[in-house]
């Protein structure tokens, strides 16, 4: 059975979240984290728990799902895992920082690409890879079909979903992507978004206003 720990990090209220199991083994999600108390709330519950931080995921990589993921890297040295269309999102991460008035350096780690159809293993938990492009140009949704949770990022959230206003954004992709990826899961399927609280697919096919 695994567990779901979440986090709410940084400027823009982001989802940080840790996904573990019995044996301790861990995933790293988003790491939205800065310095100081949010770095220490992490460190403090990876250390509690004795978790093993085997791979850090990206959902995207807009800059406030990023912000400690240099850290992470360097913290955990495992390689990052991500959509081969969102490089070019973490390339631009110092220009994204100084919209928002930040001084961010660009990251260094090493990266491992996925793609729609790929499976992610944890300890025989396997997680499917939805590509659901329209928020950003790599963005993936993890689902872990025994247990019915994703973890979607900025795809889905409740009651909305994410800006398609930004680079290489498009409303009409990310609708259709949702729609026939997402919405043909199980209506009690657990939806972990990348912002506010979870909700589940059957919810937002009979209430999300932009998906009616």
């Amino acid at each position: 059975m695994l567990q779901i720990q979440g986090f709410v990090f940084n400027f823009a209220s982001e989802n940080t979240y840790i996904i573990y199991n019995e044996n301790k083994n861990a995933w790293l999600i988003d790491p939205g984290n800065m310095k100081g108390q949010e770095t220490q709330a992490i460190e403090n519950f990876i250390t509690e728990n004795g978790l093993k931080i085997q791979k850090i995921l990206l959902t995207h990589a807009h800059i406030d799902h990023v912000l400690g993921l240099q850290w992470a890297f360097d913290t955990f040295k495992v390689p990052v895992t991500m959509h081969q269309e969102d490089q070019e999102v973490l390339d631009m991460l110092q220009a994204s920082g100084m919209r928002f008035g930040m001084q961010v350096d660009p990251v260094k780690v090493d990266v491992e690409y996925i793609k729609e159809g790929d499976e992610l293993d944890l300890d025989g938990e396997k997680f499917k890879i939805y590509h659901v492009p329209g928020h950003s140009p790599g963005s993936v949704v993890y689902h872990h079909e025994n247990q019915k949770f994703m973890i979607s990022g900025d795809v889905l959230f409740e009651g909305s979903i994410g800006r398609t206003d930004l680079y290489k954004g498009n409303y009409e992709q990310l609708i259709d992507g949702i729609k026939a990826k997402l919405f043909i899961l199980d209506h009690d399927t657990q939806v972990f978004s990348g912002h506010g609280n979870p909700t589940s697919i059957g919810f937002e096919k009979q209430y999300n206003p932009f998906l009616k």
